[in-house]
């Protein structure tokens, strides 16, 4: 395998200007074709994360991009606690935190008045924030500076999918090259290649959907210091019909390097190429920040969006994954966010399956699972753009009469969407889960993503999630448990970790986590025996009062599809 310590950075790079070198790789003179277990198509956020992910559970990965660089200008920039936790598995979570403005409050304004303001992460207690902004190029470039740390991934440039065979147990790539065509076998094959996926085209497929008739303009500034007529703050600020730009909306983020995030309703009949011109931009952004203000553009473009997806994320040896299998608008940030958590998904199913511990019924499922996401996902991005762009005098009265209610009746403030904001999805209906036989409060039902909480680890304050391992299933133990579980095997090849979790009151072993606030027995409900199984995915997918060892084995069979 290549070395691919070509990603030459230091702590100041210019992640924009990054070239990556084009290498021909020995599998280029190869008959029959090289065969790899798994190829990534695609090194954007998605592709990344997965090719690492993969990496840390062991699994080789050939990771091709048909570009040499890192996306350019903001792209996705807000990137929410959940995308952050993964990130931080895969080693680059505090990175992107140190480098983000992080933030929690939005505030939402209606002509020049404010609505009323909100708290993504109002309780204490969490190693990440709701959100953070940071430009894409830069979550980019640390997810490929991780990566190259990897031997297992072998990531090549310039080398775009051109064509596709599928065979029964593996599917043959055509890969061009700068030096020319040639042949690649993968055991599988993840499209992450974004919304105008070659490979979707290659499998015959479309996604389906709704193309909303919009134009939006984003503007990436620089403020120099001190020069702005309003307060600017690191919160989320969205106006409907202010007064500098009527009958339009506008968005407003802070992100890192003193750059400014301005999203500028156009309307369906802007020319885009007239409205990307300094001379055009600069009026509008002088309006919202007052005459005076001082500032540089950095980057512009105009876009139209849509909220549509396949109708199937797998097809054969192919498993769609991000853009290239649904896509929303940008208000809401669940782009990149459901992306990433797509990744995540797969990268643990793909494992177990090659590692020969689960068969295809699981790889199905990993379909079954992000679509119900993806639907959740279009479902709120397209009630959102249908608020903050009513497309009849009806639907824009109806929205102005909730915007005027919302500043003194909070029971209007839950019909304002300016943009759900991203969550995980919780799988209820998956067939991974175990059924719950006990009673149980609280959010953590099987299919919710694990909640965080600070513990103490060897007398250190620490986070319970940095604590559950790539790869393994990890039972979470509260309080005095029958000691059966203490030996419980490993069934089969299936990791399973064990945490003992005590109260901060209680005796705690020198291996045993301590709930230091009792967070997490609350965001739990836990109870002395509470036993909650979470997958590699740090879903929850079984959760019992006092279960045998006979129930966790019956519920890892069930999350493997084996049962």
């Amino acid at each position: 395998m290549q070395n691919k310590k070509n990603l030459q950075t230091d702590s100041v790079a210019d992640y924009q200007k990054l070239v990556f070198p084009y290498r021909r790789t020995p599998d280029q003179d190869v008959t029959p074709p090289a065969r790899h277990p798994v190829v990534v198509v695609g090194a954007g956020p998605v592709g990344l994360a997965l090719a690492i992910d993969l990496a840390q559970q062991n699994i080789p990965v050939v990771l091709l991009d048909n570009d040499d660089r890192l996306s350019s200008g903001s792209r996705a920039i807000c990137f929410a606690k959940r995308t952050l936790e993964i990130f931080e598995r895969l080693g680059c979570g505090q990175r992107m935190l140190d480098k983000g403005v992080s933030w929690n409050v939005g505030k939402v304004f209606f002509r020049q008045q404010q609505v009323y303001s909100f708290d993504l992460l109002p309780e204490a207690g969490h190693q990440f924030p709701a959100f953070i902004n940071l430009q894409q190029y830069y979550v980019e470039g640390y997810l490929a500076e991780r990566a190259a740390e990897l031997p297992l991934i072998d990531i090549r440039w310039k080398s775009a999918v051109s064509g596709l065979e599928q065979h029964a147990d593996f599917a043959r790539l055509t890969v061009t090259t700068p030096d020319g065509p040639y042949q690649l076998d993968a055991q599988y094959v993840a499209a992450c290649d974004g919304s105008r996926s070659a490979l979707r085209q290659l499998v015959g497929q479309e996604s389906h959907g709704r193309t909303f008739k919009d134009r939006f303009l984003i503007a990436d500034i620089k403020l120099k210091s001190g020069h702005s007529g309003i307060d600017l703050a690191a919160e989320r600020w969205f106006w409907f019909d202010p007064e500098f730009h009527p009958n339009q909306s506008v968005l407003l983020h802070m992100q890192p390097d003193g750059v400014w995030r301005i999203d500028f309703q156009l309307g369906w009949d802007a020319n885009p190429e007239e409205e990307k011109k300094p001379e055009n931009i600069i009026p509008r952004v002088k309006a919202l920040l007052g005459p005076e203000a001082q500032f540089e553009l950095e980057w512009a473009s105009v876009y139209t969006f849509s909220c549509l997806r396949m109708d199937s994320f797998r097809h054969g040896r192919v498993l769609f994954a991000g853009d290239s299998a649904h896509g929303v608008s940008p208000f809401g940030a669940r782009g990149a966010n459901s992306g990433v958590q797509d990744a995540e998904n797969l990268a643990w199913k793909l494992a177990a399956v090659l590692q020969g511990r689960a068969g295809q019924a699981l790889l199905n499922s990993y379909g079954g699972e992000r679509e119900y996401a993806a639907d959740e996902n279009i479902r709120n991005s397209s009630r959102a753009t249908d608020f903050i762009t009513p497309k009849s005098a009806i639907s824009r009265l109806f929205r102005d009469a909730v915007l005027e209610l919302a500043k003194d009746h909070a029971f209007a403030r839950t019909i304002v969407n300016s943009g759900r904001l991203s969550v995980p999805a919780t799988l209820h209906q998956s067939p991974l889960n175990t059924l719950q036989a006990d009673d149980f409060s609280g959010s953590m039902v099987p299919g919710a993503a694990a909640a965080d909480a600070p513990v103490l680890w060897r007398g250190q304050a620490d986070w319970l999630l940095r604590h559950l391992s790539t790869g393994c299933f990890t039972a979470l133990v509260f309080g005095a448990v029958d000691s059966a579980l203490d030996w419980l095997p490993d069934p089969g090849l299936t990791p399973l970790r064990v945490l003992h979790i005590a109260p901060a009151q209680g005796e705690a072993g020198a291996e045993t986590l301590v709930d230091r606030d009792g967070l997490a027995a609350l965001r739990y409900d836990a109870q002395p025996g509470t036993v909650v199984l979470l997958r590699p995915d740090q879903h929850v997918c079984a959760r019992w009062r006092a279960p045998t060892v006979a129930n966790v084995h019956q519920a890892l069979e069930r999350a493997l599809a084996l049962a």
